[in-house]
């Protein structure tokens, strides 16, 4: 009996779209700091954890790319909770401008991989870059409308990446296309799964 492998991206996604969304409505001014606490424990338990969870079932998939990007991002949200938690207040807004800009120089070539996949994921990592690029602005600079220009970006990026973790999931669940996220190889994937699921019936 064939025993069919998960896809972990739509955890990853999940995980990444939640808790960038919630971080952002902070840097949007939706909401002050005291409501960080909430982005915290989101940021280990999910945002974190469960996608660094999916880039570790991304290794033995030999999927290089989900496995760098949901085990970097996993990271990211660890080492930003870690900085809010302990060092918040202590490093200079130059520095923290640098480790913005550090992570949007990542996503930037990461966004690259991109070009040949999907246009949902390609606009995800498209969002994602500017984002993070507009935040280190705004630390270099204490604008105050950077930063919150920085969070609209930021909740339009988990928009994007909650709609990808949607289809993924609800794709594969229907055996077709019910929301399309412009891959060029869509139809035939779907079709496979379907022969597949047929011949193991």
């Amino acid at each position: 009996m064939n025993i069919k492998a998960p896809n972990p991206a739509s955890l990853g996604l999940a995980g990444f779209a939640l808790t960038t969304w919630l971080l952002s409505m902070i840097n949007a001014g939706w909401f002050s700091g005291n409501a960080m606490g909430m982005v915290l424990a989101v940021a280990f338990a999910y945002g974190g954890t469960a996608q660094a969870l999916a880039g570790l079932m991304e290794i033995p998939r030999g999927n290089t790319f989900g496995a760098t990007a949901f085990l970097s991002y996993g990271a990211f949200w660890w080492s930003l909770a870690l900085f809010v938690l302990f060092l918040h207040g202590t490093v200079p807004a130059a520095f923290i401008g640098w480790y913005l800009f550090l992570w949007g120089v990542f996503t930037l070539y990461m966004w690259v991989a991109t070009w040949r996949a999907a246009r949902v994921l390609q606009l995800v990592f498209l969002s994602l870059w500017i984002t993070f690029f507009v935040l280190a602005a705004s630390e270099w600079t204490g604008l105050e409308w950077l930063h919150h220009a920085g969070g609209y970006l930021g909740m339009l990026t988990a928009l994007l990446a909650f709609y990808l973790s949607a289809a993924e999931i609800i794709n594969e669940t229907h055996g077709r296309v019910v929301l399309p996220t412009g891959a060029a190889t869509e139809s035939l994937a779907v079709t496979l799964t379907v022969q597949e699921e047929l011949r193991n019936a």
